[in-house]
């Protein structure tokens, strides 16, 4: 007969095996394992050719994550910068499930309708996770740099930190949300192109020249939606961990596996003629 523990095991060992990988995320997650993957990886790629060249697009983009239900103390407590430890202390089951990182934003879109006019209202969509800020070079579309923030950050903010000073071209493009007078100034002291968005001036039209320009500047930046369509569309990428250095690392890991199956991509175009 079998022991009236046995079927206890599989369980425990489970457990075991669970909270072991989860010990090995947090330390690779800590040390910056995923970040120095995905720098070492870049440096391959340079290596067999895949210079990063024509330029670089900036863009962020949304990465939600599983909402929390605060009272009015708690999320003022969250806003004051305080951690679950401290807002949960009675309670650290509670705490260990709480997100104090990431935060609320609101997505303006349109409704995905063909057959709708285009003078449709536009949606304001809340959304509560982490942003996703990436660099892709124009020439091979791969992501060369990235960086992760809370959903409510300004992407603006974040453009000194993803523009780089080793691609062939000195084109950087980016949508008005990158528009202010310092970053264009920080971009023409490092040599770069400006291919920013013009934002429509207050009270009047948009001028025609720069509805134009505005029009030729969307067709390059159309690739960096490529990626994040297909990160979220076939990757299905959703925050599921607790905590901003575990948000870090999964989405690096993505942009990671992105870049891998980039690459593949690329080997099998001329196969394929």
């Amino acid at each position: 007969m079998r022991p009236a523990h046995s079927s206890s095991r599989p369980r425990r060992s489970a457990a075991l095996s669970c909270a072991a990988s989860l010990k090995a995320s947090r330390e690779l997650t800590e040390a910056g394992a995923i970040r120095a993957l995905f720098g070492e990886f870049d440096c391959r790629l340079r290596r067999a050719g895949y210079l990063a060249m024509g330029g670089q697009i900036v863009d962020s983009t949304l990465v939600s994550a599983p909402r929390q239900r605060n009272t009015e103390d708690e999320k003022a407590a969250i806003e004051a910068g305080k951690g679950a430890a401290e807002i949960w202390p009675d309670d650290p089951h509670k705490a260990a499930k709480k997100d104090t990182d990431a935060r609320w934003t609101v997505k303006i879109a349109r409704p995905r309708n063909k057959d709708a006019p285009r003078r449709v209202p536009e949606l304001a969509i809340p959304v509560f996770g982490y942003k996703n800020h990436i660099d892709i070079d124009r020439a091979h579309g791969f992501i060369r740099g990235f960086q992760v923030t809370d959903a409510a950050a300004h992407d603006g903010k974040m453009l000194r930190a993803l523009v780089t000073t080793d691609n062939t071209a000195s084109d950087v493009w980016a949508d008005t949300a990158y528009c202010s007078k310092k970053n264009e100034a920080w971009l023409e002291r490092k040599g770069r192109t400006l291919r920013i968005h013009r934002r429509k001036p207050k009270g009047r039209p948009m001028p025609k020249c720069t509805a134009r320009a505005n029009a030729r500047k969307s067709a390059v930046r159309a690739a960096v939606e490529h990626v994040f369509a297909h990160q979220k569309d076939r990757m299905g990428l959703f925050i599921r961990t607790i905590g901003i250095k575990r948000a870090e690392a999964k989405i690096g890991l993505a942009n990671l596996a992105y870049n891998f199956q980039r690459l593949i991509f690329h080997e099998r175009r001329p196969a394929t003629g």
